[in-house]
C-alpha cells in the first residue's frame, strides 16, 4: 500500500538533494522553470530506488546549455535535435551525478514511424499530458517544490494501475512502443494494466511493424531484468502482441486432446522463467540480471508445438524438441538484431536443456561428465540453473531425486575439474606433435588425429605423453 505521507517526505528529500538544488538555483536565477519529471517521481512516492534523474523546463537546448555548463563537468548534446541537454553535475563529495533535461514537448507522429515531428511546448502540463503512462506523468517543480498531477498518477498508483493519459488509440497510436512499455511497466512495478488500455493494444497491435527490431529487442530485454517478467509476458500473450515479435511463445498454448494429456507447455514455461530467475538470485546475488538465460528459459521448449506427435495409447512425444527449439530461437534472435554473444549462449543451452535427464536414470562415466562440460563450455553455470530450473513436477520425491542427482553430477564436475582443469579439456599432444610423431604435414589428417585424442581424453583422463603417443601411433597403424 502507498504510504502518500512517507511518499511526499521522499519527495521534499529529493528535491533538496544537492544536484536538484544546485540545477533549480541556476535555472531560476536564468529566468526559467524546471522539474524532475516521469521515472524518478514516481519512484521517490513508491519508496523505491531514484536513479538517473530527468528534468523538463521551458528553456531551450541552447539555453540549457549555457545554464548547465558553469554548474557542471561535462555535458552532451546528442539529444539536442530532441530538445535534450546532458550533464554530469557534481555532489559536495565529489561525486557527479548524470542528469538529462528536457524542453517541454507536443510532438506529433506521422502514424507511419515512430520517429515523432519534434515541437517544443509552452507548458508543464502540455509535456505531461502526452507521456506514456499517468504514473509517469508527474512531475515535481524546483525550487519550489509542489507535486503537479494532471492526469491522476497519484490515484493510479495507489490503485496499482497502468492507464495511459489520454485515449489509448490515440496514445498508442502516437507512438505503438508504448504497448511493449505496458507490459514491462507492469511487470517491474506489479500493477494492473487498466482493461481499455488491454483493449487497445489488441486491437492496435499490428501497428508495431512500424517500430524498428532494436527497440522491441530493446524493450523485451527490459521486461526480462525485471523482478517479475511473467507478469509482463502475461500482459504481451493475452493482447496478442507477443504475436508481431515472438509468436513462439504464445504457440505454448497447445490445444490439448482429450485422449491425450501433457503438462502445459506454456504455464511450464513460465514456471521454469521464475525458477530460474530464483536460483540465479542465490548463486549470483550481486550480478545484474542474465538476460541471455532469461530468454533461454522461457524459450526452451518452442521446438514442442512443431515436434508434437500424438501416439497410441494417449502418449504425447516431443522427439528432437531441443534441436529444434535452439534452431527457431536463433533464427527469431537474430530477427530482434540481439547480438552474436546472446544468440549463441541461448541457442546453445536450448540445445542442451535435455541432456542431463539422462544422468537422473543413471550415472554417468566420467568420459559422459567431461563431453557434457565439454559442450557446454561457456554455458556451463547457465545449464546448472536452466536444468534445476526445468524441474516443474508436483511429486514431490521425483522433484527431490532430480535435484539431487543435478547435485551429484555437480560435485563430480567440481572433482574432476581440481584434478583434470576440465575447463580447458584438450589433447594431450598439440597439432604440431602429431605431425611431428606421424609425419605428416598440415591438412585434413591432423584434424582427424586430433579428435582421436580429443576422444580418447574424454573418455579417459589424462594418460601421459608416452602412453598418448603410443595410442596415436596405434590409431594410425590400424586399418581406417
Amino acid at each position: 500500500m502507498l504510504n502518500m505521507a512517507a511518499g511526499v517526505a521522499r519527495l521534499g528529500d529529493l528535491a533538496a538533494s544537492p544536484v536538484v538544488a544546485a540545477l533549480a538555483r541556476a535555472f531560476a536565477d536564468a529566468g526559467h522553470d524546471l522539474s524532475i519529471v516521469g521515472g524518478p517521481v514516481r519512484d521517490a512516492l513508491l519508496g523505491r530506488a531514484t536513479h538517473d534523474l530527468d528534468f523538463t523546463t521551458d528553456a531551450r537546448p541552447d539555453d540549457i546549455l549555457r545554464i548547465v555548463k558553469p554548474i557542471s563537468t561535462a555535458q552532451w548534446d546528442i539529444g539536442r535535435a530532441f530538445g535534450t541537454i546532458g550533464a554530469r553535475v557534481p555532489n559536495p563529495d565529489g561525486a557527479a551525478e548524470q542528469v538529462e533535461i528536457t524542453t517541454y514537448r507536443a510532438d506529433s507522429y506521422d502514424g507511419a514511424s515512430r520517429k515523432p515531428a519534434v515541437e517544443f511546448g509552452d507548458t508543464l502540463e502540455a509535456d505531461l499530458v502526452r507521456r506514456d503512462f499517468t504514473v509517469n506523468a508527474m512531475a515535481l517543480t524546483v525550487p519550489e517544490v509542489k507535486l503537479v498531477d494532471p492526469t491522476g498518477g497519484v490515484e493510479d498508483l495507489l490503485g496499482g494501475v497502468l492507464r495511459t493519459p489520454i485515449d489509448p488509440r490515440i496514445s498508442f497510436g502516437d507512438d505503438p512502443l508504448r504497448m511493449l512499455r505496458a507490459a514491462r511497466f507492469s511487470a517491474q512495478l506489479g500493477f494492473d494494466v487498466e482493461a481499455g488500455t488491454l483493449e487497445a493494444i489488441g486491437a492496435l497491435r499490428g501497428t508495431l511493424s512500424i517500430v524498428s527490431p532494436e527497440r522491441v529487442q530493446g524493450e523485451l530485454s527490459r521486461l526480462l531484468t525485471t523482478d517479475d517478467p511473467v507478469r509482463g509476458i502475461r500482459v504481451l500473450v493475452d493482447t496478442g502482441l507477443i504475436d508481431e515479435f515472438l509468436p513462439e511463445v504464445s504457440a505454448l498454448r497447445l490445444e490439448v486432446d482429450e485422449h491425450h494429456h501433457h503438462k502445459d507447455v506454456y504455464e511450464h514455461s513460465l514456471t521454469v522463467l521464475r525458477q530460474a530467475i530464483e536460483h540465479e538470485r542465490t548463486r549470483f546475488p550481486d550480478a545484474a540480471p542474465d538476460v541471455a538465460l532469461r530468454l533461454a528459459a522461457l524459450l526452451h521448449d518452442i521446438g514442442k508445438p512443431r515436434t508434437r506427435k500424438l501416439e497410441k495409447g494417449g502418449a504425447v512425444t516431443f522427439h528432437h524438441h531441443d534441436v529444434v527449439g535452439s534452431r527457431m530461437a536463433r533464427k527469431r534472435l537474430q530477427a530482434l538484431r540481439y547480438d552474436g554473444d546472446t544468440i549463441d549462449a541461448v541457442s546453445r543451452l536450448i540445445e542442451l536443456h535435455l541432456r542431463f535427464f539422462g544422468y537422473a536414470e543413471g550415472t554417468w562415466t566420467d568420459s559422459a561428465v567431461r563431453r557434457y562440460v565439454r559442450d557446454a563450455g561457456a554455458q556451463l553455470e547457465r545449464l546448472h540453473i536452466l536444468t534445476r530450473a526445468d524441474v516443474t513436477t508436483r511429486n514431490r520425491r521425483k522433484a527431490a531425486r532430480l535435484a539431487s542427482a543435478y547435485d551429484d553430477i555437480e560435485e563430480r564436475i567440481a572433482q574432476l575439474r581440481d584434478q583434470e582443469e576440465l575447463d580447458a579439456i584438450r589433447p594431450e599432444l598439440d597439432g604440431n606433435r602429431i605431425q611431428q610423431i606421424l609425419g605428416i604435414p598440415p591438412g585434413p589428417e591432423v584434424g582427424k588425429a586430433y579428435r582421436f585424442l580429443l576422444d580418447l581424453r574424454l573418455d579417459e583422463g589424462v594418460l601421459g605423453p608416452d602412453e598418448v603417443e603410443r595410442r596415436l601411433r596405434a590409431w594410425w597403424d590400424a586399418p581406417q
